[in-house]
């Protein structure tokens, strides 16, 4: 498959879709609830359509796993992830930080990440083996050697409730040993700050694939370390991330691990 051609229909699905957020900030008229604090309005769902519906003129065979819609299977070995709006809270509040990411995967490996910020216009972007970038130029992730002088950033999900007690030890532990953690509410955005040296690490519990999918791979390809928080390598089904400069990793590792 070329994956250039790839790109660059993923790019025309990624601003169709901005453009659906851009046409809705600030102008929702709808506000739904999948869970107690997981939100959904129009603008998610009419941007997610638009995305598929460009990746889907290009590629008709190949399968979607989509945030709102959930799995259309296709015929072939390549599956596109996509969140339509990764940070909906902040969205719906007006707080102009959210994004929309989308992967693509060939037999289960991520080939392809593009994670775009609709406000700043920022298109983080990487193929496997090539590379990432910001706007077209070139990034690297920091070369910051010790958490003490690093920026973190985390993120809680959803269901929160039910980690709160290990992951406000996670995030107090981190605190005092680094020169602070910020929670900016786009897990797509806090990798791709990652991935240009913007922060030094970052962790977060219970995911979905759609969600660090294509920052992960953007990271990678940025010299990033990406583990679980026991060193085992990254998959997208796991659900514990940890993305850092690499030279961190070892120490962010030690911080995470929770005595029995």
């Amino acid at each position: 498959m070329d994956f250039e051609h790839a790109k660059r229909v993923g790019i025309e699905a990624i601003y169709s879709g901005a453009r659906v957020l851009r046409d809705h900030f600030g102008h929702i008229s709808q506000i739904d609830h999948k869970g107690a604090f997981d939100l959904v309005t129009e603008a998610d769902t009419e941007s997610e359509k638009q995305i598929i519906k460009t990746i889907h003129k290009a590629f008709p065979d190949h399968a979607i796993l989509a945030e709102e819609s959930g799995t259309n299977k296709g015929t072939a070995e390549h599956q596109w992830l996509i969140d339509p709006l990764d940070g909906t809270t902040n969205y719906v509040h007006q707080f102009p930080i959210f994004t929309i990411a989308i992967a693509l995967a060939v037999r289960d490996e991520i080939v392809l990440g593009l994670v775009l910020n609709p406000m700043d216009g920022e298109l983080y972007s990487a193929i496997a083996g090539k590379g990432a970038e910001l706007n077209g130029k070139s990034i690297k992730v920091s070369s910051t050697a010790s958490v003490y002088n690093s920026l973190l950033v985390t993120g809680f999900p959803y269901d929160f409730s039910e980690i709160v007690e290990p992951a406000m030890k996670r995030f107090t532990v981190c605190q005092l040993a680094s020169q602070g953690v910020r929670r900016l509410g786009s897990a797509a955005l806090d990798i791709c700050y990652v991935a240009c040296g913007r922060f030094d690490g970052f962790w977060e519990q219970n995911l979905k694939p759609w969600d660090k999918a294509a920052g992960a791979i953007i990271a990678a390809e940025a010299g990033a370390v990406i583990t679980n928080f026991s060193n085992q390598p990254f998959s997208i089904n796991q659900k514990e991330i940890l993305v850092t400069n690499g030279r961190i990793h070892q120490e962010m590792l030690e911080l995470l691990h929770l005595e029995e």
